[in-house]
């Protein structure tokens, strides 16, 4: 089973399976395609977070392939911009164009990943990815519509006009979108592998475009990265493991914070998408955000309070300070012997008949990243500074070589031990949350996988509350009676998709009308032998 964020990258991961590959084939297989197909959520220079469950073994790994600060980036390399927001900079420095680059960790993941645990060779895993970017696919309304919205900055730089705006138009959908330069860069990755990036021809044409248009990463910051195997951060839920990704996301770990949290409550007792739940919901967001903004950075220069963060007993003291009369604000929580310094994605999650089981989510952080494509590669680079913190002193503020955090939350639930679902989503520092809200549809509501991830949503990140414009005019009303600043949204994160087994053997996809998101499955095999 593979479900994506696109039918032409579900397609190609089922392909891949019936060639023989398994599912981390299939998963690899399938964001390459989608690098092609989604090019405004994800590319090769991009980052993100894998967490893969080995059948053979039980043993559940956990790739962070997020991006990191060139080794010359300083604290105060923006100049802040408070009245525009509390991440924002001057002329958008941090966001778009050549300063708003991260040093990657995309296709470093991808080949280890396959290397390791696939079966397949490169070439053969990008033939789907090639085929799209060479002869072209039809463009659908959901990337015409981020065309529309991004077209003032793509056309700021020549090579993205190039592609996406051929002739200085917009494409509209059903148009057929032809990426061949980009075509020949997945082939060069075929033969020569992620060293043409890390160490080769195609991290020396980044080099340049850097030195020529006030960039500062540099083919040194490439070839020293680093891709990092992390222990997941492991909670438990009504009788569930959940398995998650750790730091440098703190996706993972805010979602074991809520569930612990929300153990304290009957959430199966209450209506769903009811008042009551939802101020629930959202009160549990409120505290953990107010303590990532207190301590979550690098890991491997903050001093995180993992264990603290994610244990039973300071959920059981949080979960006294919750009112379900009224909306609240938080302080951080506090912690003995703490020594610490001062949103458009993709998913992907596939799996096989061998209890083979990834859920990965990546990502170019913003609509076509920092909007730069590479002349002559057709690749895009993406703008992950965007997501330090401008400010100088804080734990994610930007410093040389330093990881940056991230909401991603690509997670699995185990139940006696063996795979139950996976899923993850897009959608930026509302990732988290809408993962949560996932898992306590199919656990507490005893929804289908497919009604868990198409329900309605709701997100803070302390202040302003927004609610998906399917929940009722009463209901939204109420939640303004409980001191919510309510503000109607059409979506709170992007498509989210998943897998699930069943005990009889089955595996279920979904995905939700958010993205253009197909789940696509492959079964059957050998013809019995008759007597």
């Amino acid at each position: 089973m593979v479900s994506t964020n696109h039918p032409l990258a579900s397609a190609a991961g089922v392909e891949i399976l019936a060639k023989g590959g398994n599912a981390i084939d299939a998963a690899v297989g399938a964001i390459f395609c989608l690098t092609v197909v989604e090019p405004n959520a994800v590319g090769i220079f991009g980052a993100g977070f894998f967490v893969i469950h080995i059948g053979s073994t039980g043993e559940i790994v956990t790739y962070d392939n997020y991006a990191r600060a060139p080794a010359s980036a300083s604290a105060n390399m923006y100049e802040t911009d408070d009245a525009s927001g509390p991440m924002e900079t001057i002329g958008k420095g941090n966001r778009i164009g050549h300063l708003s680059v991260g040093v990657p960790g995309a296709l470093a993941a991808w080949c280890h990943a396959l290397r390791i645990y696939g079966r397949l060779d490169l070439e053969a895993i990008l033939e789907p990815a090639v085929r799209y970017a060479e002869m072209g696919f039809e463009v659908t309304p959901l990337l015409a519509s981020y065309l529309h919205r991004e077209k003032e900055n793509l056309l700021r730089f020549p090579a993205s006009r190039a592609i996406f705006f051929p002739g200085n138009r917009s494409l509209k959908p059903k148009e057929i979108l032809i990426q061949s330069d980009y075509g020949d860069t997945l082939r060069r990755i075929g033969k020569k592998g992620s060293d043409t990036l890390y160490h080769g021809l195609l991290g020396e044409a980044v080099s340049d475009e850097m030195k020529s248009n006030g960039g500062i990463i540099t083919a040194g910051d490439l070839g020293r990265y680093n891709l990092q195997a992390r222990e997941p951060v492991r909670g438990t839920y009504r009788g569930y493991e959940v398995v998650s990704v750790g730091p440098a996301s703190s996706g993972g770990i805010h979602v074991v914070q809520a569930l612990n949290l929300l153990e304290h409550f009957d959430v199966g007792g209450m209506e769903f998408g009811s008042a009551p739940y939802f101020h629930l919901i959202l009160e549990v967001l409120k505290v953990c955000w107010i303590d990532r903004f207190a301590y979550l950075g690098d890991p491997d220069i903050v001093d995180i309070p993992l264990n603290e963060l994610t244990s039973k007993e300071y959920a059981a003291k949080r979960a006294r300070q919750l009112d379900m009369g009224h909306a609240q604000s938080f302080q951080p929580g506090t912690f003995v012997n703490l020594n610490h310094e001062s949103t458009s994605t993709t998913h992907v999650t596939t799996a096989d008949d061998e209890g083979n089981l990834v859920t990965t989510t990546q990502t170019l952080n913003e609509s076509f990243g920092s909007r730069v494509v590479v002349p002559g590669t057709g690749m895009l680079l993406n703008n992950c500074m965007a997501l330090f913190d401008p400010h100088s002193g804080r734990p994610n503020s930007i410093g040389p070589s330093k990881r940056m955090i991230s909401s991603m939350a690509p997670t699995v639930i185990l139940k006696d031990g063996q795979p139950f679902f996976g899923l993850g989503a897009p959608g930026g520092t509302r990732i988290f949350a809408a993962v949560l809200q996932a898992i306590i549809n199919v656990i507490d509501h005893k929804m289908t996988l497919q009604q868990s991830v198409e329900a309605s949503r709701v997100w803070t990140q302390g202040k302003i509350v927004e609610v998906e414009d399917a929940v009722g005019p009463e209901v939204i009303n109420e939640l303004g009676v409980k001191g919510h600043e309510v503000l109607v949204v059409p979506k709170v994160a992007g498509g989210m998709n998943g897998v699930m087994f069943d005990q009889a053997g089955l595996i279920y996809g979904a995905a939700c009308w958010r993205a253009d998101g197909s789940p696509v499955g492959i079964s059957g095999g050998s013809a019995a032998k008759l007597g």
